[in-house]
């Protein structure tokens, strides 16, 4: 063997090898074992809205959450950021667990993490000017002054693409698509280092849709920021995800890159849900996946794997046992699953 191919093969080696758990960069949001469960008002029954969630989300990435409607993908954004107590688990944060905070710690933690809502109407009080919308986080946390929030505001406002003199204005003289850019300016007026983005687009026309994202996409760039970004539309989530976790029933059910998980869905739920998006290349439409029946309730979920009475490839085992998480990855990219197929 020759010296270049020899020193070509212990490169290959060196970056195969894994990095000592010392030395790797620990994750900005870490979900270890997360419990949501919501007891009824009159005391009986119990909705497992989350069950059991284990999530990463590195510094800079961009973390996509699909699945369909109740599946618990909104409650586990409001997890994430203790906007509700969790029944049981971990979440940290910026290597602090938040469930263990008290309020002024919390308070004090939230300068680093935000949210912004689906509904662009209902998440802006409409008795406040949009100027005292943004500049309120501000005011919270006692940052600069009257002048300086003023000038703040109208370095927040040119950065989403409105006009200074919006500030003066109130949320009912403005479009879906400006309401939300107004969301997202509050969101991002404490400088954060997580923004969760819960269907951000979903209540918007769709052309109004692509500038929400690339705005969303550019501000990442331009203040380093990471997203989670929780949506039912998986033509979005590939756009703008570096990663995706796919929910079902309060459990996620498959995680890995964005390429891995749209060239080869391993799940058959992530199969059915590939299968129903629409495409616009007619060679790459595939066949579609019809699911029988609806999504058991959260209050009764039934044995063993969660999917298993809809599932097109059940097994026997699957109505006993809860599938383990496997990694069924290549070429060094993780690639988990829950499914008694491997």
């Amino acid at each position: 063997m020759s010296d270049s191919a020899t020193v070509g093969a212990a490169d290959r080696l060196s970056a195969e090898a894994p990095v000592p758990a010392g030395k790797r960069a620990a994750p900005l949001l870490e979900l270890i074992g997360v419990v949501k469960h919501f007891t009824a008002k009159d005391g009986h029954g119990t909705a497992r809205a989350v069950d059991g969630v284990s999530l990463t989300l590195a510094r800079g990435e961009t973390l996509g959450i699909v699945g369909e409607s109740g599946c618990g993908k909104s409650t586990l954004a409001r997890l994430m950021l203790r906007l509700v107590e969790p029944t049981s688990g971990a979440v940290h944060f910026d290597g602090e667990d938040l469930t263990r905070l008290g309020a002024r710690a919390l308070r004090a933690k939230r300068r680093d993490m935000q949210i912004v809502f689906q509904d662009p109407y209902a998440s802006l009080d409409p008795r406040l000017s949009v100027g005292a919308i943004i500049a309120e986080p501000l005011e919270i946390h006692g940052i600069g002054d009257r002048t300086g929030r003023r000038r703040r505001v109208a370095e927040l406002l040119d950065l989403v693409g409105l006009e200074a003199d919006a500030a003066n204005r109130y949320p009912h003289e403005f479009s879906g698509g400006q309401r939300q850019r107004i969301g997202i300016a509050r969101a991002i007026a404490l400088e954060p280092k997580l923004v969760v983005l819960d269907e951000p687009v979903s209540a918007l026309d769709v052309s109004i849709q692509s500038q929400i994202l690339n705005l969303l996409l550019d501000l990442k760039e331009r203040l380093q920021l990471s997203y989670v970004f929780i949506s039912h539309d998986l033509a979005v989530v590939e756009h703008v995800s570096d990663r995706v976790a796919v929910m079902y029933l309060g459990h996620v059910v498959e995680t890995t890159t964005t390429p891995a998980l749209y060239a080869k869905p391993a799940h058959p739920y992530t199969e059915a849900l590939m299968s129903a998006a629409p495409d616009p290349d007619p060679e790459r439409r595939a066949q579609r996946i019809v699911l029988s029946g609806d999504p058991p309730s959260p209050e009764s979920p039934p044995s063993g794997c969660r999917f298993h009475p809809r599932c097109p490839k059940v097994m026997d085992r699957c109505r006993v046992d809860f599938p383990a998480t496997r990694d069924i990855g290549r070429d060094g990219v993780r690639h988990l699953v829950n499914c008694h197929l491997y």
